[in-house]
């Protein structure tokens, strides 16, 4: 089989992934603090958070990131519009809405921070199950006992994702067209969704990465409440840390289960059957309306349209595939796994709707 480039979305190497997982596990520092401790103040350029100890005299600033910002609005039950609206706008009638609320509502809280940076303002009950544990429970295995190959990787401010193929497992659609069996494991440390392990389809003509999103494995990041130092500082605890060892052997475990042939020659199976699904409305208004349904921009609808078009498969495969493809062009990585997913649904989506899709005609 002729030599191909890798053209799923591309972040980091492996090399400057792990090597960004160990810079993070140094300059991270995690807090639970009573809200009552906290100021918000406006500053050129935002807002920073001042962490109050006055048992120690002594004071702690970040600065605070989007996610965090979104975080401490949906604790405070404050409108995200109209959070937006002051921080944007009016950005010390924020800090002193925030400031209000944190002394109303005393609790507890804990906020995870990088480089100084608040970039999660999360329950005290909030599971730490940080990225470098999982990618140094998995990788090995990956690479050594599963021999698989990492096709992509990235560190974004929501989550990890570290996405592997599985080049022994491959199969074709239809006669030339080759897809191997994979899995992505992804994990939030600041609140942006749980631990998974799913399976990942690999198309090898366009290089596109389908993720199967009915078949996940997830741990989430709840568990008993935390404690602190006199400094509000966070650790693990002896228990916490059996519990940890504990989940890194089930990641372990799922790995090795999730890259199933069976699953695997199923998923191909339901490639073929939207194969057959033909596009017999006018393309445009067909992308267009299914672009509706699983909401994409209108730059994201042109770039399925277009990558369709380029295909020249107007079916219900080519239309999914069309999606993943139109996934490696957005900036975001998030965005992109995201639409791999919805690939996946796009391909599954039942036949009663797509019928309706080639048949309505927008207004």
């Amino acid at each position: 089989m002729a030599e191909r480039k890798e053209t799923m979305k591309y972040g980091k190497t492996l090399k400057e992934l792990v090597e960004e997982l160990d810079r993070q596990a140094e300059a991270k520092v995690d807090f639970l603090v009573d809200t009552p401790n906290l100021v918000m103040d406006a500053i050129d350029g935002g807002h920073q958070l001042t962490m109050k100890n006055d048992a120690k005299r002594t004071s702690t600033i970040f600065g605070v990131n989007d996610i965090a910002h979104r975080q401490i609005g949906s604790i405070l039950k404050i409108p995200a519009p109209y959070y937006d609206k002051m921080r944007m706008e009016n950005p010390e009638l924020l800090a002193t809405n925030v400031n209000s609320w944190f002394n109303k509502e005393p609790a507890r809280r804990m906020i995870r921070t990088l480089d100084g940076t608040a970039r999660a303002f999360l329950s005290d009950r909030y599971r730490r199950i940080d990225n470098y544990d999982i990618a140094h429970a998995s990788l090995p295995l990956i690479l050594g006992e599963q021999q698989m190959k990492v096709a992509s990787c990235e560190i974004t401010d929501q989550r990890m994702y570290i996405k592997v193929v599985n080049p022994r497992l491959q199969t074709e659609v239809v006669p030339g067209d080759y897809v191997q069996s994979g899995l992505i494991i992804s994990n939030s440390e600041v609140g942006m969704g749980s631990v998974t392990v799913q399976p990942l389809i690999y198309r090898l003509v366009c290089s596109n990465g389908m993720v199967v999103n009915d078949a996940a494995t997830r741990k989430y990041h709840i568990g008993r409440g935390n404690k602190s130092s006199e400094d509000y500082t966070l650790y693990s605890d002896a228990t916490l840390e059996a519990d940890d060892k504990a989940l890194m052997m089930k990641v372990q475990d799922t790995v090795r289960a999730v890259v199933d042939e069976v699953q695997f020659q199923k998923v191909v199976k339901m490639m073929r059957d939207a194969k057959d699904a033909k596009i017999t409305g006018r393309v445009p208004q067909v992308v267009e309306l299914a672009s509706a349904d699983y909401g994409f921009t209108k730059k994201e609808n042109d770039s399925i349209l277009e990558q369709l078009i380029k295909d020249g498969d107007y079916t219900l495969y080519g239309l999914a595939n069309a999606v993943t493809r139109a996934a490696q062009d957005v900036e975001s990585y998030d965005r992109s796994t995201e639409m791999e997913s919805i690939g996946y649904t796009v391909m599954n989506m039942s036949r009663d709707r797509w019928n309706k899709i080639n048949t309505e005609i927008p207004a």
